[in-house]
């Protein structure tokens, strides 16, 4: 076995690190606090050639692994959460469906505007009665003449204000009883297709979350994306992937926790020495670079085996779940090190606290994940 990363990673992880230092990290807190889009960096990251990072060079995609996106997911997340999720959306949810199931047509017309940086990536999945329990989708799409007219809802979009078009999941009839849900794109001119962006949400307050409403919206039928009926099943490989993006934005929120916690106990003074210098402090520090570490490698396996053509379907939702759960876990204990500090925004771990919690309930709760996890093992 080999962990290191090979010279191309390693050039994309000092790229984006240092990008994350200088371009990303000094906007965070005033961005999360007047919840602005992070319009420029991603103008600088589309510069880069970084919004279509693992899709194929032909459709003006970069040709990397799932590993060099993790690694940019991580290092932005590190820098500001709100701009990691935008971009794991974005390749992860709106081109990666492309990708996998577009034709050669669907592939020119929409994904390279998504690698390209003209439109960001989304996916319409999530409706109000339909989250945890996605086969529970009430959006149609009825075919008639050679055209799909869709009425339904989604809610919890992101990226969906700035995507050109997405891919939406419908109910296109039924088979023995069951529902047949297919993917769809969807141009977001669409007459009739309406994104509403007005949630409060508790953090990730930069990034982009709405609500779609689809009135009548017709798209012709060669917008089916993949086979019908597979929507379901399309969408289950997309999440696999997906996991992985949210797990690198889990472990790059606790990475920032911990930097912060580790350097404020170097620097604050308490009963005349360092708090770093107080063994429970130091213990809750060891225990936070140890369960990152942990975390990233099981990212990084999740990543390795999807990149090998293997299934990862366990490994993602292992890394998804225990990279969220130690996100939480690390921010809350990066706030208690900096005591009524810690409680200030000022001092940004309070905002890594409220981002992370996202990470235990986006692509599948925690609970989902451990029900994912036993099935694969048998259960």
């Amino acid at each position: 076995m080999n962990f290191d990363l090979t010279s191309e990673q390693s050039m994309i992880l000092r790229t984006i690190r240092e990008f994350a230092n200088e371009e990303v990290a000094p906007g965070a807190l005033e961005r999360d606090i007047h919840k602005q889009f992070p319009h420029e960096v991603f103008q600088k990251l589309t510069e880069l050639g970084l919004m279509g990072l693992p899709f194929p060079e032909e459709y003006g995609g970069g040709g990397a692994d799932t590993i060099s996106f993790a690694i940019v997911t991580e290092e932005l997340s590190r820098a500001c959460a709100s701009t990691g999720i935008t971009y794991s959306a974005h390749i992860s949810l709106g081109g990666a469906p492309l990708h996998l199931f577009g034709t050669e047509e669907q592939k020119r017309k929409y994904l390279i505007p998504i690698c390209t940086g003209e439109s960001f990536g989304a996916f319409g999945l999530t409706e109000p009665n339909a989250g945890s329990d996605a086969g529970g989708t009430k959006t149609r799409a009825v075919e008639k003449d050679g055209t799909f007219v869709i009425n339904g809802n989604k809610c919890y979009i992101t990226n969906a204000s700035y995507a050109k078009h997405l891919a939406i999941t419908a109910v296109t009839g039924e088979q023995n009883g069951k529902k047949e849900i297919s993917a769809i794109m969807i141009p977001t001119n669409s007459p009739g297709f309406q994104v509403i962006s007005n949630y409060e949400k508790m953090g990730l307050h930069a990034s982009n979350t709405t609500e779609l409403v689809l009135e009548d919206v017709q798209v012709p039928s060669e917008n089916l994306l993949g086979k019908r009926g597979e929507g379901f099943k399309q969408f289950l490989i997309t999440l696999d992937g997906g996991r992985i993006g949210i797990g690198a934005m889990a472990v790059g929120i606790a990475q920032a926790a911990y930097e912060k916690a580790l350097s404020y106990a170097k620097q604050r003074q308490q009963f005349g020495k360092s708090l770093s210098h107080f063994q429970a402090i130091q213990f809750k520090l060891a225990d936070m670079a140890m369960k990152i570490e942990l975390a990233r490698n099981m990212v990084y396996k999740a990543a390795w085996l999807k990149d090998q053509g293997r299934s990862f379907t366990k490994e993602a939702s292992m890394c998804k779940l225990y990279a969220s759960e130690i996100c939480m876990e690390v921010t809350d204990q990066a706030v208690q090190i900096h005591g009524g500090y810690g409680y200030m925004k000022d001092y940004h771990v309070e905002r890594y606290m409220r981002d992370g919690k996202l990470t235990e309930i986006g692509e599948g709760t925690s609970e989902i994940q451990r029900m994912v996890i036993a099935r694969e093992i048998g259960c």
